[in-house]
C-alpha cells in the first residue's frame, strides 16, 4: 500500500523568525508516522528548520533547485547546497514557475535528474489550465508533461523516490477545487501513463498527490480516492489547516 504524502508549499510567505514560530506551534500536533509529511519554506529558512526538524516527523523539502551544478548562475541554489542542509523532498516544475518563469518540460526534466543523483526525492508537478480543458486539451497536455518530465529517469526511482503532483493551473489558489471525480481520475490517467512507460509495478507503486485549493472540508473525501496518494498544499500550509488536513482521517 503507497503511504500518503502531504506536502506544504509555503511558497514566497514567512521570514525566517515566522517560519521556525510557525512550524514550533505545529509540531506537536504533526505526531504521525503514517503518513510522509513535508514542508517546503523559502529558501531563507531551509538552514533553521532544517536544524529545528531534526530527528521529527515532519521532512524538509525545497520548492526549487538549479539543474547546473555550480557556478555563475546568480540567484540560483544547486543540489548540493540542498542536500547539505539534510533536504529530502523538492518540488519542480510548479505551475507558477512554469508560467512565470517559462519553465520547460525539458527543464524540470533536468531539475529531477539532477536531485535524484543526489538522492533527493523531486515532486514532479504537472497540470493543466482551464482553456486546456475546456478545450478537451487536458489529457495531451499531462501526457506530454508526464513523459517529458520522467525522461530517461530509472523504473527504480520512479517506483521509490519520485512523487508526482496533479495540479490544474485553474484551481490553484483560486478556492475552485476539482472535483473529487476530476482529481481521481486525472491522477489514474497519470498513473496509467506511467504504466506504459515503465510497468504495473513501478505505476502501482508511484506516489501521486493532488493539488489546488486543499483545505480541511475537502482533505477526508481527497485523499481517500484509490488514485491520490497526498496533497500539495499552498495557502492552508501557512495555517493550522494544515494539521487539519494532516490529521484527515
Amino acid at each position: 500500500m503507497r503511504k500518503k504524502i502531504i506536502t506544504g508549499n509555503w511558497k514566497m510567505n514567512y521570514t525566517v523568525n515566522e517560519a521556525e514560530a510557525f512550524i514550533t506551534s505545529i509540531l506537536e500536533s504533526i505526531n504521525t508516522t503514517e503518513i510522509d509529511v513535508v514542508i517546503c519554506p523559502n529558501f531563507t529558512a531551509l538552514d533553521r528548520l532544517s536544524n529545528l526538524l531534526d530527528n521529527k516527523n515532519v521532512k524538509l523539502g525545497a520548492q526549487n533547485v538549479s539543474y547546473e551544478t555550480k557556478g555563475a548562475y546568480t540567484g540560483e541554489t544547486s543540489v548540493d547546497m540542498l542536500y547539505a542542509l539534510d533536504v529530502e523532498y523538492c518540488i519542480v516544475g510548479h505551475s507558477e514557475r512554469r508560467q512565470i518563469l517559462n519553465e520547460t518540460n525539458e527543464i524540470v526534466n533536468l531539475k529531477a535528474k539532477k536531485l535524484l543523483a543526489k538522492g533527493i526525492n523531486p515532486i514532479i508537478c504537472v497540470g493543466e489550465t482551464l482553456t486546456e480543458r475546456n478545450e478537451n486539451k487536458l489529457y495531451d497536455v499531462i501526457s506530454n508533461q508526464v513523459k517529458n518530465g520522467l525522461k530517461d529517469i530509472s523504473s527504480e526511482d520512479v517506483k521509490t523516490k519520485v512523487v508526482m503532483a496533479y495540479e490544474p493551473i485553474w484551481a490553484i489558489g483560486t478556492g475552485v477545487t476539482a472535483t473529487t471525480e476530476q482529481a481521481e481520475d486525472m491522477c489514474k490517467y497519470i498513473r496509467n501513463i506511467v504504466c506504459e512507460i515503465y510497468s504495473e509495478s513501478v505505476a502501482n507503486n508511484l506516489r501521486i498527490q493532488y493539488g489546488g485549493s486543499v483545505n480541511p472540508k475537502n482533505a477526508n473525501e481527497i485523499l481517500n480516492m484509490e488514485n491520490i496518494d497526498g496533497a500539495l498544499v499552498g495557502g492552508a500550509s501557512l495555517t493550522n489547516d494544515f494539521v487539519a488536513i494532516v490529521n484527515y482521517q
